[in-house]
């Protein structure tokens, strides 16, 4: 269905300064899709332009503490932020903290679920898949958003090759996805129709986001992430990237870059802590080259990795850690920044799921993919009600999923 453009800037939502929370300026407004057709980075099997205005200071970005407040809604709903701004003012705490969750699905409990924890949306994974028809899980997430108060986001990683949570079975595609360099060989008019055949696979079923592309800049073919990533080349790689947005965005379907600010040659995070060791002047002049593409292009969300970059943060995983985040609005984002799982390893051997939901969020984190569910909706509730997360951070956080609901029709 045809949408009309939403301006990007102008938004009511006003910046101001907040102490305690490490949050960074707010968006103006969410890219939008010129046309609305109605991972997360789990295991590969399918189971459970430069920096602006960066401050150096022995070798570490030091981030700036500032926040929003959201502007009380008007009487005329009528523009994104406005209506963005009714929806809140009427949630309460445990709204809110649902509403921040991409929570992993749980299957047959998943509408009671989404019920009990107001939850923003479901992250699907290749078990999901495999037992079902396409035409079963159409219904499955019909039934869903027809009982929710808020229509949620609907997620997978099909990112082709390795990582193809839907296309791996022969009930919904005869053949995977290839893999991201593989299209790149033959040319980026094979990467936009490739973009456009995977939106139209995943939106004929009601999934409204898939988690890709990879944006990652692998050093060698040794590196952990070469398998899924577009090339070795930064320039090869960005207009790769920027076709892909372009064509998810036309195609109505939500896209995620990752993992920033890029794993490079680091390891696999999805078993244990990796440490990025890696100059800053080399992450800038390299891998954040396809980010800012992506961001260029209209990228609604981007995720952070669990990489622990010394010379932004040596203290915490990149997805925890507010001078990540930080990073990230500076190199002009303005959508929802989402985390990768939190029950993976890297978080695992650093702090609770619980615990990293928590701090995710306080850190500057929209979007928080969660395998435990329903323990960080309550410690994320109880964190809110206590003042331990500010009101302006959640409300900061709500408004993006919000925006970004609006922006591609999943909420009106």
């Amino acid at each position: 269905m045809k949408k009309l453009l939403l301006p990007l800037a102008g938004a009511l939502l006003i910046i101001s300064g907040l102490s305690g929370c490490q949050s960074t300026e707010l968006v103006s407004g969410l890219p939008t899709p010129s046309v609305v057709t109605e991972s997360t980075a789990a295991d590969s099997s399918g189971e459970p332009g430069a920096t602006s205005e960066n401050s150096e200071a022995d070798g570490q970005i030091q981030s700036t503490e500032q926040s929003v407040t959201v502007e009380s809604p008007a009487e005329d709903s009528g523009t994104p932020e406005q209506r963005a701004a009714e929806i809140l003012s009427g949630m309460t705490a445990a709204e809110k903290a649902g509403q921040v969750i991409l929570a992993r699905y749980p299957g047959e409990n998943a509408l009671s679920e989404a019920q009990k924890y107001h939850l923003g949306g479901y992250v699907m994974f290749g078990v999901d898949f495999r037992g079902s028809t396409p035409e079963e899980i159409t219904a499955e997430i019909a039934e869903i958003q027809s009982a929710s108060k808020l229509r949620m986001l609907f997620a997978a990683d099909e990112e082709g090759g390795t990582v193809v949570r839907i296309s791996k079975y022969p009930q919904y595609r005869a053949e995977p996805f290839p893999a991201q360099a593989e299209v790149l060989s033959q040319g980026l008019d094979a990467v936009s129709s490739e973009a456009q055949e995977i939106s139209g696979l995943m939106s004929s079923m009601g999934l409204n986001m898939n988690l890709a592309p990879v944006c990652d800049l692998p050093r060698s073919e040794t590196d952990f992430i070469y398998d899924r990533a577009f090339s070795t080349d930064p320039q090869q790689t960005s207009r790769a990237v920027g076709t892909a947005v372009e064509s998810y965005g036309q195609s109505g379907l939500i896209c995620a870059l990752k993992h920033f600010p890029g794993y490079g040659n680091n390891l696999d995070t999805h078993t244990g802590i990796s440490i990025d060791e890696r100059p800053l002047s080399e992450i800038t002049e390299l891998d954040l080259e396809p980010f800012q593409a992506g961001i260029s292009a209209g990228a609604p969300v981007v995720m952070v990795s669990h990489n622990i970059v010394n010379c932004i943060d040596d203290s915490l995983p990149g997805s925890l850690s507010g001078k990540m985040y930080a990073f990230l609005r500076e190199q002009g984002f303005t959508g929802a920044a989402m985390t990768d799982d939190l029950s993976m390893d890297a978080v695992g051997e650093y702090c609770g799921e619980n615990a990293a939901a928590v701090t995710a969020l306080k850190a500057g984190a929209d979007i928080l993919c969660c395998t435990d569910y329903a323990s960080a909706a309550e410690a994320l509730t109880a964190a809110v009600e206590s003042g331990e997360i500010p009101e302006e951070r959640i409300d900061e956080a709500v408004t993006r999923v919000l925006l970004l609901k609006l922006a591609y029709g999943i909420i009106e």
